[in-house]
């Protein structure tokens, strides 16, 4: 983790699934940089603990990204306590577990599309009418994956719903950009933050992690941190010419 600075000083954040994994090292190195942060998520144990470490800038909202008047919410508490908006992280995600497509369910499906792209949808219908009317830009980064463009078994609809994600974030971008509203992609590898055997189909062990992080040209996982920093790049402004692309931060897997 880098030292303390003021890259994102004066801004105003939104950070939904902000209590663990890549949405808790967003957050943190957010709030490092001088940014005052809404932390959404639904989980309030988690969500308060990461927001605890530095109450003075981190606020928690409990928050449910498929809910409309819940997005509506968070952009409310950004301008009644700061007085503007600045920064989107769509990091809130889910999957079903690695296994055959044809075993996937239908609420399994429904769960990840609901998640994953309802999401991201209110989020547009929420944020980027007030960015309009701010008359400053912003900056929304929606966390998507290297199996956007790489998809493989297994993860078939996992795959797709970020698929969409990646797609959309591209016409917003196209969209959008007369307003200085920039809208970017973050495609990770998986980490190490519990969800191993979820995303591979095999268990945590460190054998099994070998195996996968053979394939991997910079021999090993993403680090959280290693995702909270290009976030930190295409919030501020010195990501102010960028939009509509995809970061892939994977250590070359995907090559």
């Amino acid at each position: 983790m880098c030292a303390q600075g003021s890259r994102l000083h004066g801004k105003v954040a939104i950070v939904t699934g902000g209590g663990s994994g890549f949405g808790a090292a967003i957050v943190q190195r957010f709030s490092k940089e001088g940014a005052k942060v809404i932390l959404g998520d639904v989980n309030a144990e988690n969500g308060q603990s990461v927001a605890s470490q530095d109450p003075e800038n981190i606020f928690f909202l409990q928050m449910d990204v498929t809910k409309a008047d819940h997005w509506n919410a968070a952009i409310e508490l950004a301008f009644d306590k700061f007085g503007r908006f600045d920064i989107l992280v769509n990091n809130a995600g889910t999957s079903h577990r690695n296994k055959p497509t044809l075993e996937v369910t239908e609420a399994e499906w429904e769960r990840v599309f609901d998640i994953n792209v309802r999401g991201v949808f209110h989020s547009v219908q929420a944020a980027i009418p007030k960015w309009i009317e701010q008359g400053q830009g912003g900056s929304m980064i929606n966390i998507s994956s290297v199996g956007a463009a790489r998809p493989r078994p297994g993860l078939v609809w996992y795959n797709a719903s970020k698929g969409a994600v990646s797609n959309v974030t591209k016409g917003l971008a196209a969209e959008f950009g007369q307003y200085n509203i920039r809208v970017n992609n973050v495609c990770p590898l998986l980490s190490g933050t519990g969800l191993f055997s979820m995303f591979t189909g095999m268990e945590d062990t460190p054998e099994n992690r070998q195996k996968f992080i053979g394939n991997v040209p910079l021999g090993r996982l993403t680090d959280p941190d290693d995702i909270a920093n290009m976030c930190l790049y295409l919030a501020s402004d010195e990501g102010s010419f960028v939009t509509g692309a995809d970061m892939i931060v994977d250590g070359g897997k995907s090559i």
